[in-house]
């Protein structure tokens, strides 16, 4: 690991400081630390790969802090529709990366508007019924496989159901733990985990716990209405990082 210069292993530090706050305490800005991870590793298909230990870390932390609050009704619908994006995702890993990423922050970018539309007048296009669960999920399910970016899609699914903070925080966690777990043989095939991958996530693993303390002490702190609007703030500034 030494041919990895300070500066790549203090942004690595960082975008997994980032992912545990993400976990606990802010969801939203962790999907930060997925541009800022393809400068660590110089290639924005590995980063993806190299990036997947450091999310199961957190996650796990995540379950375990949160483990009386998860509202694990709210995911069950959702999970068909998740194996679907899963495997749409598992084959579009072929494809060019630059389309990946403008394809996920399109995705982004409609997730944020139905939920804007449908904050505003929740009668007016936007229902709730199997449909409503199956284009998240879809959309959840695809981003998480090509680009770890569901985070933003799940934040505004989440929203809609008006979830309180720590069990917006709680349900989330259980989601991604369970589909970062099923994504692991599909980036092992494809080669984007190595042992000098998982070396590097070693040495990272103890700033994503870090964070993941952090934000799990700090978000009580934080109006249940600001915390709305900075989801939805990050969502968007992610969608427009993934699209330019």
């Amino acid at each position: 690991m030494q041919d990895i210069i300070w500066w790549k292993w203090a942004l690595g530090a960082f975008c997994a400081f980032n992912i545990g706050v993400a976990k606990t305490g802010m969801p939203g800005i962790g999907i930060l630390a997925v541009p800022l991870f393809v400068l660590t590793v110089d290639d924005a298909r590995l980063s993806a790969g190299w990036l997947l230990p450091i999310l199961i870390a957190a996650d796990l932390y995540a379950i375990v802090a949160y483990r009386r609050l998860a509202a694990t009704g709210q995911l069950f619908y959702l999970l068909p529709s998740v194996a679907t994006g899963l495997i749409l995702g598992a084959l579009a890993l072929a494809w060019p990366e630059s389309l990946l990423r403008r394809i996920v922050g399109a995705i982004v970018l409609v997730m944020v508007g139905l939920y804007l539309v449908r904050r505003r007048n929740p009668h007016f296009l936007i229902r709730e019924g199997w449909w409503y669960s199956a284009f998240f999920g879809t959309s959840a399910g695809f981003s998480t496989m090509v680009a770890n970016a569901a985070g933003p899609v799940m934040n505004v699914y989440l929203l809609s159901k008006r979830l309180p903070r720590e069990e917006f925080v709680a349900t989330g966690a259980w989601f991604f733990f369970i589909v970062n777990l099923s994504k692991l043989p599909v980036y092992a095939w494809r080669g984007l985990i190595s042992q000098r991958s998982l070396e590097f996530d070693a040495m990272l693993v103890p700033f994503a716990l870090l964070g993941a303390w952090t934000g799990r002490n700090y978000i009580h702190r934080i109006p249940q209405d600001l915390f709305d609007r900075a989801v939805i703030v990050l969502a968007g500034a992610a969608a427009l990082a993934l699209l330019f």
